[in-house]
């Protein structure tokens, strides 16, 4: 009890002390408690910037981009044979029935374009549009038009086409040196199944994808959802600038699901430009097969190889009248290093035929130059992954 009784008086004395002190106070300086309250008022919590978003809506991209994306309806004439009705043979003979003569039917090829120039030039697939006996475009605004080969090329699996339509609108290009970054938010625009123009989105997943390691390619990779029909569609990013044409998927019959693949704007933007200047695409040669250079894990050395070794080298081709041998490692072409197999192929590729260039590497340890003087690229056959049509 004396305990409570001390430690409220103890209390008191402490309250009964400050309404003393804060009577002087208030005596002497009038005006402090309402400048306190006033000064007390004006402090607010620190306010929390919100985080930054994406766009909620990518409408103003497909807007941009939707009107220069077209549909392709590529007609032909196939022959089909009568069927046998027993495979043997000797049934054959014996059970002969007549089966008719062979009949001619139309097959339609459904793809999709994209309006580069606004002179007609449409780029598209070459497989959507092969052997192709007429060529039908139906534009954006409803219009259809009747559509000429320009010129195609196998390699890349791109074709340029030519309408002759009026107020034709041109997709935006992303600029020239500008490349999709892996995480770029991707839209992809064509004509699945023939439904009409839809519009999905996805981000890329890789970059500089090759699916045939002795081809140009050189993929985007998306999980923009691509199906049968977007072949030759436009893929843009969230300004509604072309990154890259549609071209082929990975399905589901193996078991995969997101993976389309896009050729990049830069590789379609040199075709088209030879095209439509040559109607044909001309590409250097050096005559070797080549590829990466191992580096064991203790070697030491950077994990990022640089060069490529040299497999084997064509008879009577470049590489061989320079005095290229196999197990040479080329370590620059011209004045640009070779990073790898598939940037010399790029390289290579560009070159003018008929004029020599300069190729350094090293032979057995040793540092050796030679001039090689590349020839036209002849024709590769292409085993595709799979096509959209």
């Amino acid at each position: 009890m004396n305990y409570a009784a001390r430690t409220l008086a103890f209390v008191a004395r402490f309250v009964v002390l400050g309404l003393a002190v804060a009577f002087i106070v208030g005596l002497f300086w009038p005006g402090s408690g309402s400048m306190l309250r006033s000064h007390l008022a004006s402090v607010r919590p620190l306010a929390v910037a919100p985080m930054p978003d994406g766009p909620a809506s990518y409408a103003d991209a497909v807007a941009k981009a939707a009107p220069s994306v077209v549909n392709i309806y590529a007609n032909k004439m196939v022959t089909e044979q009568p069927r046998e009705l027993y495979s043997d043979p000797v049934l054959q003979r014996i059970f002969s029935v007549p089966t008719g003569p062979a009949r001619t039917r139309r097959q339609q090829n459904l793809g999709s374009g994209v309006i580069v120039k606004e002179d007609g030039y449409v780029l598209t697939n070459n497989h959507v549009i092969a052997n192709a006996d007429d060529i039908q475009v139906l534009l954006y605004d409803g219009r259809v038009a009747k559509a000429q080969v320009v010129g195609s090329d196998e390699e890349t699996d791109l074709a340029v086409l030519r309408v002759d339509a009026g107020n034709l609108p041109a997709i935006p290009m992303s600029e020239e040196g500008v490349k999709p970054r892996v995480g770029d938010v991707v839209l992809a625009i064509g004509n699945p199944f023939g439904i009409g123009q839809t519009v999905t989105m996805g981000i890329v997943s890789a970059i500089g994808r090759q699916l045939n390691l002795s081809s140009l390619e050189n993929f985007i990779q998306t999980d923009a959802a691509i199906n049968f029909g977007n072949s030759g569609g436009a893929l843009v990013n969230a300004h509604g600038e072309l990154v890259g044409i549609n071209t082929s998927l990975i399905g589901q019959a193996v078991g995969a699901e997101g993976i389309g693949f896009a050729i990049p704007v830069s590789s379609a933007r040199e075709v088209l430009d030879q095209i439509v200047q040559t109607g044909h695409v001309v590409r250097g040669w050096i005559g070797a097969d080549y590829g990466a250079i191992s580096i064991s894990a203790d070697s030491g050395l950077p994990s990022a190889a640089r060069g490529v070794v040299v497999n084997e080298v064509s008879p009577g081709g470049p590489a061989a009248r320079a005095g290229i041998q196999p197990r040479d490692v080329l370590l620059k072409l011209g004045s640009e290093d070779i990073l790898d197999a598939s940037d010399l192929r790029r390289h290579e590729a560009s070159l003018k035929p008929g004029t020599a260039v300069e190729v350094s590497g090293l032979r057995n340890g040793a540092h050796f130059t030679a001039s090689i003087t590349p020839t036209q690229r002849p024709p590769t056959p292409m085993q595709p992954l799979r096509k959209v049509q």
